[in-house]
């Protein structure tokens, strides 16, 4: 039999090796302190930038064996901050608690670590004595640092050498590599004197793109999507167009594109292409709130490699208007179908379906569209699109019950030089759109255009303050109102033209209260966005709008306007955004409005 009290003296010394454990003092740092003899305050912010102690105590990594081994590896580190700050004749101390870290046995380490001090004593900079690169391709302009008298940082000489080698690889010397170099340094003058001499190679032309194994898209179609003409001079603008052109598919989470190890008989090289596919479908949700327009609700499915070509499937279905006082529920569903790289490179072609059902406060409308087009990549940031389309709609408004039957040449263009498509904080961003219809069976013939422009930039160098601006202009040509199809026309109102009024509130007054679109839109947006504590910001912001009757402004249509304030909270999908706004002038004010939505509202 146990014996009762030997039980209870095991327990009670459990207990007490259990309080002791956890009532002892954690391992702790209590001080880290960087001292520089000759007081440079940016020497030393980037030793502490570079030194793996810091580190550490960022993480809370601080138990005596972590302090340990971030020191030892600290001399090397700290030395390498010395370099490339010009700094050959360096000295460094790391004493934990008094100790120098060098000499404590790592097998043995001190129970606890309270206090590091890190002496340096970094001796005088090094100035270029010679800076030689040779030879150097034609219009190479190498860094400012790397002459003599310069400061003779260690990476400096090894920045040059790029520019070096990637102005001869503009001249098609892919195989431009270092054959001798030499760095002598004087300890006496404090100089140090850099010498490189470079090889070029001969002249390369493309070989092959070699696709690695792996994608679920066809290796045929890689090679056609990517575009790589062989035989064609050696260029690096080129491989960063076949990466480009890789990537803009959205078939794929990461490209790389390298070169061959070797050359191939006739200076020809290879070109290597490694892809990781993206997961092939996606399926994604939106929504957004207004006080007048009610709820809108998005989503869409897309598969990304349909045909195993890169092909892109999207279909999306957008409901609107829920319990809104803008008129019914809208509807709308369509389908498009994207391949890349069918008309060359840098053309895909696009088919395109849509139905949809508008119940407007001014019209009714029950139609569809079928589209076939091209989309054009002329360079990064610039884009066309050119189709040729079907369009039919049943409409019911202020003219009475209608028939339109059209076919359209959809024309675009975009500019897009935009820091960021979620949340831009600079840049431009430009998009032409021109839709000429050809009228059958009695419809009229005519031709809307629509032009937007948006303008960011930060007021500040930490980009807290942004000013945001947009400019949107559309015009309706060759028919009248009457004759043109009123999902055509303009409108202005809602949280895409006018915040404050109502949506498509202004229009075209009819007389006996009808109202139809106009001819004639313009629209002005001006936003002051500021960067509050952690991820939330404010937006101050005014909007104004124009609709007439003509096709160009002659002053005798209306304006009206708006103004309010915004709050916004950043996710990785773009701000959740909430505005309110209350009408400045106008005659289709109706009190403050509400808008809740996803992103910015330019």
């Amino acid at each position: 039999m146990t014996d009762p009290w030997r039980r209870a003296r095991q327990a009670g010394a459990v207990l007490i090796a259990t309080f002791a454990v956890f009532s002892s003092p954690a391992d702790a740092l209590d001080e880290l302190r960087f001292d520089v003899s000759n007081g440079d305050e940016d020497l030393s912010s980037s030793v502490q930038s570079a030194s793996l102690l810091s580190a550490a105590q960022r993480d809370g990594r601080t138990t005596a064996q972590d302090i340990l081994a971030a020191a030892g590896a600290d001399y090397s580190t700290i030395l390498g901050a010395l370099y490339a700050r010009g700094h050959y004749g360096g000295v460094i101390r790391i004493l934990i608690d008094g100790r120098e870290a060098s000499q404590i046995a790592p097998l043995d380490p001190p129970a606890n670590v309270s206090r590091v001090v890190v002496q340096i004593d970094p001796g005088p900079a090094f100035r270029f004595g010679t800076a030689r690169i040779a030879p150097l391709a034609p219009g190479t302009r190498l860094p400012a640092g790397f002459a003599r008298g310069q400061v003779a940082g260690s990476d400096v000489a090894g920045g040059a050498v790029d520019v070096a080698a990637k102005q001869w690889r503009k001249d098609a010397r892919a195989k431009v590599r270092v054959s001798d170099q030499s760095f002598v340094a004087d300890h006496t003058n404090h100089t140090l004197s850099a010498d490189i001499t470079l090889d070029p190679g001969p002249r390369v032309s493309f070989g092959n793109l070699i696709p690695a194994s792996g994608s679920a898209v066809r290796d045929a179609r890689l090679i056609e999507i990517a575009g790589l003409q062989a035989g064609r001079p050696f260029h690096p603008d080129t491989l960063d167009r076949v990466a480009e052109r890789l990537r803009r598919t959205g078939t794929f989470r990461s490209v790389n594109v390298s070169d061959a190890a070797a050359l191939r008989d006739g200076n020809t090289l290879d070109i290597g292409v490694e892809v990781v596919d993206e997961k092939p479908r996606r399926i994604g949700f939106g929504g957004e709130i207004a006080t007048q327009d009610g709820v809108s609700v998005s989503g869409f499915w897309m598969h990304r490699n349909l045909l195993g070509g890169a092909e892109r499937l999207r279909i999306e279905g957008e409901i609107t208007g829920i319990e809104g006082n803008s008129g019914g529920t809208d509807y709308k569903l369509g389908a498009r179908f994207d391949r890349p790289a069918t008309f060359g490179a840098d053309t895909s072609l696009y088919l395109l379906g849509e139905v949809e059902r508008q119940d407007e406060p001014n019209y009714q409308l029950r139609g569809g569209k079928i589209e076939i087009g091209a989309t054009r990549f002329v360079s990064k940031g610039i884009e066309g699109e050119f189709g040729f389309g079907l369009n039919y709609a049943k409409v019911d408004d202020s003219f009475g019950r209608r028939q339109f039957t059209y076919l359209t040449m959809p024309t675009k263009a975009t500019w897009d030089y935009r820091d960021d498509r979620l949340n831009p904080t600079r840049g431009l961003y430009v998009n032409l759109d021109g839709l000429p219809f050809i009228g059958i069976g009695g419809s009229a013939s005519g031709a809307k255009i629509a032009l937007e422009g948006r303008a960011y930039r930060k007021l500040d160098p930490d980009g807290r303050f942004i000013a945001a601006a947009r400019l949107k202009f559309g015009t309706i040509l060759g028919s009248d109102i009457a004759d043109t199809p009123p999902d055509l026309l303009f409108y202005s109102g809602g949280g895409g033209t006018v915040r404050g009024h109502p949506y498509k509130s202004l229009g075209v007054d009819l007389g006996g209260g009808n109202m139809a679109g106009g001819r004639a839109f313009i629209g002005l947006s001006v936003e002051l966005r500021a960067k509050l504590k952690g991820k939330l910001s404010i937006a101050g912001f005014a909007d104004a709008g124009y609709i007439g009757s003509e096709s160009l402004y002659d002053g005798s249509g209306n304006w009206h306007s708006g103004a309010g304030l915004g709050l916004r909270y950043e996710t990785g999908l773009g701000p959740i955004r909430f505005d309110a706004a209350m009408p400045v002038s106008g005659k289709t004010a109706s009190g403050a409005q509400f808008y809740v939505g996803i992103g910015q509202s330019f």
